[in-house]
């Protein structure tokens, strides 16, 4: 077993089904985590769990919409009677261009049910297990939006930030129960999220576009998705035990080294 290693581990993964969230489901499963990935598009979160078991790990997809409470729990129910639930990363996500101006009230609904909401419904929903078995570990995606003022992200950047510190009430208040609770905010991941943001509103100016956004990192490139999965590895492995109520920006010096 390596230091990193997850084995005997089930991780919950919500928004496996592409992006960031596959990377993590991927990169849990080779450390040998047994993975179960909830994710809104069926056809998704099945491709993602044979590409884990074509490779011999073992995964299960679970059709959910994070937004409906009663869905997550039952959801999280019958991933419970498979195996007990050691691990939740809640990465399912939407995200918004706009200022507050250009933001309608169905929008900001959207980004909120799904990003706080979202994450609330499935950390309610996995706590009792948890504390049932006096252990457990909850990684939550955020982004530098939560942190950083980020122009025309008005309902993406109010969402993280609740993230955030959804972050830091849930890692204090379950100390005693040796429930750990961290988020990552990254900054720009090059994702399929972003090919089909510069397809629609550039379209040809595709390349140009990619390097200018590129370039907004002063690392001077996009991060990985496998990036993300290897810190989110970390904290959710044994080797991060002495960490709780943490987020760590995994952003290539966006937040310190800008401009």
């Amino acid at each position: 077993m390596s230091e990193f290693g997850l084995d005997g581990k089930t991780a919950v993964i919500t928004g496996a089904g592409s992006g960031i969230g596959r990377a993590i489901a991927l990169k849990f499963a080779q450390n040998h985590a047994v993975i179960r990935i909830l994710d809104v598009n069926q056809n998704e979160a099945e491709r993602v769990a044979k590409e884990i078991v074509s490779a011999g790990g073992s995964a299960t997809a679970h059709q959910c919409d994070v937004t409906r409470q009663a869905r997550v729990v039952s959801t999280f129910q019958e991933v419970a009677k498979q195996s007990r639930i050691d691990i939740l990363v809640n990465n399912a996500g939407v995200s918004h261009i706009g200022t507050v101006e250009t933001t309608s009230e169905a929008d900001f609904d959207r980004v909120v049910s799904v990003n706080v909401k979202g994450y609330y419904n499935c950390i309610y929903a996995s706590i009792p297990e948890m504390k049932a078995h006096g252990a457990g570990v909850i990684l939550n995606l955020a982004s530098i939006a939560g942190s950083a003022g980020l122009a025309d992200r008005f309902a993406y950047s109010t969402s993280k930030g609740a993230v955030i510190a959804m972050t830091y009430s849930v890692a204090r208040d379950y100390l005693a129960y040796n429930i750990r609770c961290n988020c990552i905010s990254p900054a720009r991941v090059h994702t399929p999220f972003v090919d089909g943001y510069l397809r629609k509103n550039y379209p040809d100016r595709e390349k140009e576009m990619f390097h200018k956004l590129s370039a907004a990192q002063p690392i001077g490139r996009m991060g990985e998705p496998e990036e993300v999965a290897s810190l989110a590895l970390f904290l959710c492995s044994g080797a991060a035990a002495f960490i709780t109520g943490v987020d760590y920006p995994i952003d290539g010096g966006f937040m310190n080294l800008h401009g």
